[in-house]
């Protein structure tokens, strides 16, 4: 059986993920509205990494025989002014919901649930790859989005990026 606190933190990160899949989505709003359609897609895909990371670990719950709730998910709370806004707040999301990941993690490993650790092992390595990610958009950006043949040629490869479902087994 699943531990209590462990089930409700995983619950919990389910509704967080379920935000971060707004958020994204606002920021490829913002892009489309600019005019980056190469970040704006690559902010649809972002949002759709996290629904699918919702997905898994609600599956997890049904699994150990938890029932999931939803909460509200709160409207995205950053206002993007320019294009590096949606970057850097990125960043900063990515390096948030780590913090989450790590809490579960260790309240599994507090009462020897190694069946959940063994789970979240995948998402720890995934939250290290989303925090590079989001620190090498920063990166090329700053080299490149300054310059207007090196934005579009910036946006035109992010135009590129295609959508892989993750590759967890439940």
């Amino acid at each position: 059986m699943l531990d209590k606190k462990v089930a409700n933190l995983i619950n919990e990160q389910i509704n967080a993920e379920l935000y971060s899949a707004y958020l994204y989505l606002d920021f490829a709003n913002y892009y489309h509205d600019e005019g980056l359609d190469g970040f704006a897609n690559w902010y649809d895909i972002q949002a759709h990494e996290e629904l699918d990371h919702a997905m898994l670990m609600r599956t997890y719950l049904f699994n150990n025989g938890y029932r999931v709730t939803f909460d509200a998910i709160d409207k995205p709370d950053k206002k993007c002014n320019k294009a590096s806004d949606a970057l850097k707040f990125s960043l900063e999301h990515e390096e948030y919901v780590t913090s989450l990941i790590n809490k579960i993690y260790k309240a599994a490993a507090e009462v020897d649930d190694y069946r959940t650790m063994q789970f979240f092992d995948w998402f720890v390595k995934e939250q290290g790859e989303e925090e590079k990610n989001a620190d090498d958009m920063i990166k090329k950006y700053e080299l490149y989005g300054k310059d207007p043949k090196g934005l579009y040629e910036l946006n035109k490869e992010l135009l590129g990026r295609v959508y892989t479902a993750p590759s967890l087994t439940i």
